[in-house]
């Protein structure tokens, strides 16, 4: 077991020197068992909130959720979550429970807990595992506490954080749990987007993803049901050994765990089912799919309440995933210039991780995606002309020229094309000439 931050244990220790009984609870004593730092901490006590705070006087209190008895404690810059034991009622709403029971008994507490290894609690006397989950972390099983079906009626998002947490923690789900979250899977209506979204994507970042995917397609589509026509759904096509889905997973697992990479990786064939056709030698064909894709994309990831940066550059991956590469500084300068360094390489990787997840054949091409990314390290490499900010001439000059409106950004935007393929110099005086003969009726 790693060692607990001392500023957690002082909180701790406040609470007992008071006459309370205090304990660390859920993840952190779950990382701990595992020899994982823990990055946040809570705590379960005996005491209400507001003995809680005068226990901790002299440290900031934060009532941050004083109807389900939470104070965050500052101790020494840390946050600590300190919650009194509770019992709860009914969850009518499917996410929070209609009253809230304070309790003295920590049993009663640890039973209302979601998973059996976020369910022991750790004390001066040792750890508290009143459900088996040290021995479920040797098995590296996520099993519910109790009746799986009670938990996840309770709270719906409990479907997502139980596959999230088998991604994370590369474990795998007791059938009866599982069996469960495939029985409810439609409860996540009751979910916020935003609460959705935010365990989705770090479920899409979590090194076990791909085989929760393959495992749980009813839950994804839940949440993507744009990816609902792609489950099962036949290429037809000798390029591909997957269906439509199977492939989108298979790639987003070779791709760097990066939310907006993994994402476009997940949603770059989504438009294959609206598309297909058929030879007549029975061969399965997809024309226009990246255009259909990144419109179902945009659609999905708004939907998913996702920032616009993310949003835009997963759309702009989709979209491009097709394009044809040519491994030389010609081609590399132009589309760096296009997409901007972070987007270009990005798409590098998700037309690497494309053709991983084809028929092993198709690999071929992963040689040329690398002579493709040696090009472009070194056209960087000598610090090319590839924005309009570098360009050696701006807005003013294509003014001064006889330019106006639509054709400066015109104007420029060819000029800056032409340089970053090389085919001119950045020279501010041949770039000027070549102003005026745009301008020339």
């Amino acid at each position: 077991m790693v060692h607990w931050d001392p500023r957690a244990l002082e909180v701790l220790r406040r609470l007992e020197a008071a006459g309370y009984r205090a304990v660390l609870v859920g993840g952190c004593v779950r990382d701990s068992l595992l020899d994982i730092p823990p990055h946040d901490y809570d705590a379960a006590t005996s005491a209400l909130p507001q003995e809680t705070e005068i226990a901790c006087a002299g440290l900031r209190c934060v009532e941050t959720g004083l109807k389900h008895g939470t104070v965050t404690v500052l101790s020494g810059g840390l946050p600590v979550e300190v919650t009194t034991f509770r019992r709860e009622g009914a969850y009518s709403d499917h996410r929070h429970p209609d009253r809230v029971e304070f309790t003295s008994d920590l049993a009663e507490d640890l039973a209302r807990r979601d998973f059996t290894i976020n369910a022991m609690a750790w004390e001066n006397g040792g750890l508290v595992d009143l459900f088996g989950g040290q021995a479920d972390l040797r098995n590296h099983i996520v099993l519910c506490v109790g009746d799986p079906d009670r938990r996840f009626e309770e709270d719906a998002l409990r479907l997502l954080r139980g596959l999230r947490l088998a991604a994370q923690l590369n474990f795998t789900l007791h059938p009866d749990t599982a069996a469960a979250i495939r029985r409810h899977a439609p409860q996540l209506v009751h979910v916020a987007w935003e609460r959705i979204s935010a365990e989705f994507v770090r479920l899409l970042c979590s090194p076990g993803a791909g085989q929760v995917l393959l495992d749980f397609p009813e839950v994804i589509t839940q949440i993507l049901p744009e990816l609902a026509p792609a489950v099962g759904f036949d290429q037809k096509n000798p390029h591909h050994i997957y269906d439509v889905y199977t492939h989108s997973v298979k790639a987003m697992e070779q791709v760097p765990p990066r939310p907006a990479l993994r994402l476009a990786a997940l949603l770059h064939d989504v438009g294959k089912p609206a598309v297909f056709s058929l030879d007549q030698q029975g061969v399965g064909h997809f024309y226009g799919h990246p255009k259909v894709s990144a419109a179902l994309a945009d659609r999905a990831l708004e939907r998913l309440r996702l920032d616009r940066a993310t949003r835009e550059r997963a759309v702009t991956l989709v979209s491009r995933h097709d394009l044809p590469v040519e491994p030389t500084e010609t081609w590399a300068g132009r589309w760096l210039s296009r997409l901007g360094e972070d987007i270009f390489f990005d798409l590098l990787e998700l037309k690497r991780g494309d053709a991983l997840a084809c028929a092993p054949r198709e690999s071929g091409g992963l040689e040329a995606l690398e002579r493709t990314e040696q090009a472009a390290r070194a056209l960087l490499s000598r610090r090319p002309c590839l924005t309009l900010r570098d360009l050696a001439v701006n807005g003013r000059d294509a003014l001064a020229a006889g330019l106006s409106g639509p054709a400066v950004g015109r104007a420029l935007n060819r000029l800056l094309e032409q340089v970053a393929e090389g085919a001119l110099p950045n020279d501010r005086a041949l770039l000027l000439e070549k102003l005026n003969t745009f301008s020339a009726p």
